[in-house]
Formats: structure tokens, C-alpha cells, sequence
């Protein structure tokens, strides 16, 4: 294991350093590429196993850089975005190698639809009995893009794992520095998608998870085929350009993706506006964006309002607005008689919802500039330590500015039934920056009333995952949904970014990933007429046994079983 430590936890000080890690890589990259689908897989049981073990450690590490009290529910946050995602993405890999392994496409099983505008749905939650005891009232399809026939996914599906001895060279995953799952699925992506062998140089916020991720990807490290290093910008920069990385993929901001195609600072914003990029090889991203959160006006009662209310501030502070998808944008209708009501639940909700540090940089400017952009309406309340803004639809820096930060705005637009519908989507798709996700809250009752207009409403929203009656992080962590902008974005404009990750099935030619969840939790959901056994989310930010709840999902996620369910229902029906 110490030469497993020096090879992941070395911080490249000087040129000579990275030429090292790079020529590692390109040797380990032979042996991947010699590699069967069933070592592969036996690859993903160690790194499993692996995350598994050393669950706990990554929570710890999680709550020193969050400042989170490791007694606080919140950590129940920790535990799901964190080594739950990273199993559930392994488990779907592993399932997809078996499919190809056997002759059989990844596809196969699986349950394929039409979809609007010639498109094909396939059915990836839920998927076997698990899922459907687990998170009962939840679906999601992937769909693909205009034109792309079930048979092509089908041919398709399994993208570099179809030719696994024909490697993608090395590449380069600039990791997030808010989500701790991110980095680990990104470089699960880079081997399995695209079969490049990967350095990953972690955010410096996540530097602290270093010594895990170290020991989560042992098996991966000694065999050359994963680096993981730490550094600032200049080792960003430095690998960036080596002339032995032939893939860049980042997650982060926009200006940090313009600055590395581009150039930093004026020459930069020359070039990129008579496109003239600086990077010679290609590059993927994953940038966020302002995503909103449409409520379709409906006859609501007290308790739904007040639900929404919740489900609405769970989008926007869970991960205290340190998300890509996190709502930024409350869009309204003005003439929805409830409205009023809904936003006095709302100011509540988002006061009362538990306290937590801002632990991201520049978090507390960036409320600071909210509130400076909006003079005289800017409302701040739980101590100041969160904005709530009411702004006009025809125009306000809260539609191009992603503040990540605990900042909602709240718009208003007219109409009611299929108007209002078409507004919404042409407000969402043309005034908002960023196309990565927007969340849909509207009553069952609502949604059979509008019956095609709703689904063609649906269709209308260019993002990468559009959520109804759910956040759209539910999207995130369906392992075999795809994850990503909505295709389209170039270089110059790149919106949300480039590409796709996580799509466990390994399908090509996809556009967006749609979920479906339940518009009230149970029992009272047997009264919508959508039974749905799911309590309330165990990732709401009033969830009281998040953290109990969280910790039996990763360890049943390691190793299902049916002995494991019933603790995991009896602590998620206490929250």
C-alpha cells in the first residue's frame, strides 16, 4: 500500500513530476487495454468493495470540509451524494460489462417506448425489485435524440467497452469541488465510456478526500490505469497543456472552462468571440447553471402546499446551494389563486430549514452581490445566511448569473393551463443560462387534465434532466440515467457544457433523462390517485434520520440483500 500512497498522493511540484504520472498512465494504458471485460468486472467488485470499507472515512472527510456536525442529520447528504452514488454507479457499470460479456446488448431488458418528436425512452428506474420497493413512485427514462432508433441503442449501447482493446489514451478529469461522488463517476466514465486511462487532480475544497479516494481506487492506482494528485491552478494549468493528456473534462464554472479554451482575462474573451481556441485537444464539462423550478398551477390543499414548500428549499439548499442543479429560479403563475399562500409556506420553509456553514468560496460574497443587485427588495433571512429575491420576468441578472450560494429568485409569469405551459418553457429555454436541469411541480390531478399539452410541455424544455414532481438530483443519482447539458453547445457558447457522464448503459446518441416522482409522500399519496409507497425523500434538508437513513443506503447499495430493507424503511418513515 505505500507504493499505492506515493503514486496517488503525490502533488507534481515541477514539469518533470507530471511527464512521470503521464508516462505511468500510457503504460498503464496497455494493460487496460489488454484487460477482458470480465477482469473489468473484477476490477468494479474491488472498488466496490472498496468504498464500501471506507464509507465512514469519506463521510468524516465530507463533514470536515462542510463543517458539518457529524451528529446533524444533514450528513444523510454526505452519505447519498456521496459513496451511495459512487455504488450505484459502479453496480450499473458492472451490470452493462456482464450484458456484453454474455453476448447481449446492455439494453436488453430493459423497457423501450416512443417518446415525443420521434424520440425513444428507456425505462432505467426502476430497475428490478430494489428499486421498485426502495423508491416505489419513482421513474426516470433516458431518451434519445431526434431520429435514433431502438435498434441503433440497442447496437450502440455499451460505447467503448464494445472494443475494449482499443484505448482512448490518457485523459484529464478536473474534479468538483462540491459534490464528492462527482470526481470518482467521472473517472469511472472516462475508463469505461471512452476507455482512456485517467489523472484526475481533485479540487483543492476536496483535497481533504485525498487519502480515501487513494484507498478506493488501490487496485486501480497499482495497475497504472488512475492518478490522483492535488494542486492549484498552475498544476491545473500545467497538465491541461502536457502534450501526453489528449482529453481534458472538467466540472465546474463556465469561466473556468472559458479560460481554459480560450485564454484568461480580455485576450481571452477576444478569442472566444472570434472563436479562436487556445486548447488543442478535446475537452468535455459539466458547468451547472441557472435551473428553475416551474410550478403549474393547480388546487393544492394546506399540506401540499406546505410539502412543496419543502421540496422546493430542499432544491435549492440541499448542499446549502453548493449544487449545479440547485433552483435558482421559482417561476410562478400570476394567476394561480394560491399563489400568495404558496409563498408565504416558501418564506417559512426557507427560514425554518436547518442551519448550516457556508463552507464554499466566496459564498458569502456572492449573497453579498444578490442583495446588491436587487436594492430595496432583496429580502435576507435565517440570520442573513440566505436570499430570497422577487424579480420581474422580463429581465434580471438572477436569469444569467449562477450565484451557488443560498439565493433564490422568485418570477411570476401570466396564465393559466396550456398558456401558462407554453410560457414556462419559453421563458425557461431563452431567458435562463444553462441547460443541465429544471425541476416540474404540478398536482397529478392537474397533469391528467392537461393531458398532451403537458407532455408536449415536457418535451419543450431543452435540459439535460427534467424532473416532475422530483429535484432533478434524483436524475444525478440514477445510475443508468444519462447526466449532462442538453446536447448542442459549442465551445464559444457552451451553456452548461459538453457531453455526457454517469448513463450506467453506456448508451450512445441520448439527449436528456426524464423523472417522474410522487406529487405527495405516502399515505398521503393513495389520495392522488398515483399510489406511491415513497415517505418523504431521505435527501429533503428536513429529513430528522437523513444520516441513519443514508448510512443503511450505502451499506445496502455495497450489498443488497433483502435483509437490509426493512431498516432502511423503518429509519426513512421516522424522518
Amino acid at each position: 500500500m505505500d507504493t499505492v500512497n506515493s503514486a496517488a498522493d503525490t502533488a507534481p511540484d515541477d514539469s518533470a513530476s507530471l511527464d512521470a504520472l503521464v508516462g505511468e498512465l500510457r503504460r498503464g494504458e496497455e494493460t487496460w487495454g489488454a484487460m477482458s471485460l470480465s477482469a473489468r468486472r473484477d476490477l468494479l467488485a474491488a472498488l466496490s468493495e472498496a468504498v464500501r470499507e471506507h464509507a465512514g472515512e469519506w463521510v468524516d472527510a465530507a463533514c470536515a470540509i462542510k463543517r458539518l456536525d457529524p451528529g446533524s442529520p444533514l450528513v444523510g447528504e454526505e452519505w447519498i451524494s456521496g459513496p451511495y452514488a459512487l455504488l450505484g454507479g459502479i453496480g450499473a457499470l458492472s451490470a452493462t460489462l456482464a450484458a456484453l460479456a454474455s453476448g447481449r446488448s446492455p439494453v436488453d431488458g430493459f423497457r423501450l417506448s416512443r417518446a415525443p418528436g420521434d424520440r425513444v425512452a428507456v425505462r432505467v428506474l426502476p430497475h428490478g425489485p430494489f428499486d421498485r420497493l426502495l423508491l416505489h413512485g419513482f421513474r426516470a427514462e433516458v431518451w434519445s435524440e431526434p431520429g435514433v432508433t431502438a435498434g441503433r441503442l440497442k447496437e450502440t449501447a455499451g460505447l467503448g467497452q464494445r472494443t475494449p482493446e482499443e484505448t482512448g489514451g490518457v485523459g484529464l478529469v478536473l474534479g468538483a469541488g462540491n459534490i464528492l461522488s462527482i470526481a470518482p463517476l467521472d473517472t469511472l466514465y472516462e475508463l469505461f465510456a471512452h476507455n482512456r486511462v485517467v489523472l484526475l487532480k481533485l479540487n483543492p475544497v476536496t483535497d481533504p478526500l485525498l487519502p480515501v479516494l487513494t484507498k478506493v481506487f488501490a487496485r486501480f492506482v497499482e495497475l497504472g490505469l488512475v492518478r490522483i494528485v492535488t494542486g492549484g491552478v498552475d498544476l491545473g494549468a500545467a497538465a491541461v497543456a502536457h502534450p501526453g493528456i489528449g482529453h481534458v473534462h472538467i466540472t465546474g464554472s463556465v469561466r473556468s472552462h472559458d479560460t481554459i479554451v480560450f485564454g484568461p482575462g480580455e485576450e481571452g474573451r477576444e478569442r472566444q468571440a472570434r472563436g479562436e481556441a487556445l486548447l488543442d485537444k478535446p475537452i468535455t464539462s459539466e458547468l451547472g447553471g441557472v435551473s428553475p423550478t416551474i410550478v403549474v398551477p393547480g388546487k393544492w390543499s394546506k399540506r401540499d402546499l406546505a410539502y412543496q414548500a419543502e421540496h422546493l428549499v430542499t432544491q435549492k439548499l440541499h448542499n446549502n446551494g453548493y449544487n449545479c442543479i440547485a433552483s435558482q429560479v421559482l417561476v410562478l403563475s400570476e394567476d394561480w389563486p394560491q399563489k400568495d399562500d404558496f409563498l408565504g409556506a416558501l418564506r417559512a420553509a426557507f427560514a425554518a430549514a436547518p442551519p448550516r456553514p457556508a463552507y464554499y468560496p466566496g459564498s458569502d460574497d456572492r449573497c453579498r452581490a444578490a442583495v446588491r443587485d436587487h436594492p430595496g427588495t432583496a429580502e435576507r433571512v435565517a440570520g442573513g445566511s440566505r436570499v430570497l429575491l422577487e424579480v420581474p420576468a422580463d429581465g434580471d441578472v438572477a436569469f444569467t448569473e449562477e450565484y451557488f450560494a443560498p439565493v433564490l429568485a422568485v418570477t411570476s409569469l401570466p396564465g393559466r393551463g396550456r398558456e401558462f405551459l407554453d410560457r414556462a418553457a419559453a421563458f425557461a429555454d431563452e431567458r435562463l443560462s444553462g441547460t443541465l436541469g429544471a425541476n416540474v411541480v404540478a398536482h397529478p390531478r392537474t397533469i391528467r387534465a392537461l393531458g398532451a399539452d403537458f407532455t408536449h410541455f415536457v418535451a419543450a424544455l431543452r435540459y439535460g434532466t427534467v424532473a416532475v414532481n422530483a429535484w432533478t438530483g434524483v436524475g444525478y443519482l440514477t445510475a443508468r440515467a444519462t447526466w449532462g447539458a442538453f446536447p448542442g453547445h459549442t465551445l464559444r457558447d457552451v451553456q452548461s457544457g459538453i457531453g455526457t457522464v454517469h448513463n450506467g448503459l453506456l448508451l450512445d446518441g441520448t439527449e436528456r433523462t426524464v423523472v417522474h416522482g410522487p406529487f405527495r409522500p405516502f399515505p398521503r399519496s393513495v389520495l392522488t390517485g398515483l399510489f406511491a409507497l415513497s415517505p418523504r425523500p431521505p435527501w429533503f434538508v428536513t429529513h430528522r434520520t437523513a444520516a441513519t437513513t443514508g448510512r443503511r443506503l450505502t451499506a445496502f447499495a455495497g450489498r443488497p440483500s433483502w435483509t437490509g430493507l426493512p431498516g432502511i424503511f423503518a429509519s426513512a418513515l421516522r424522518g
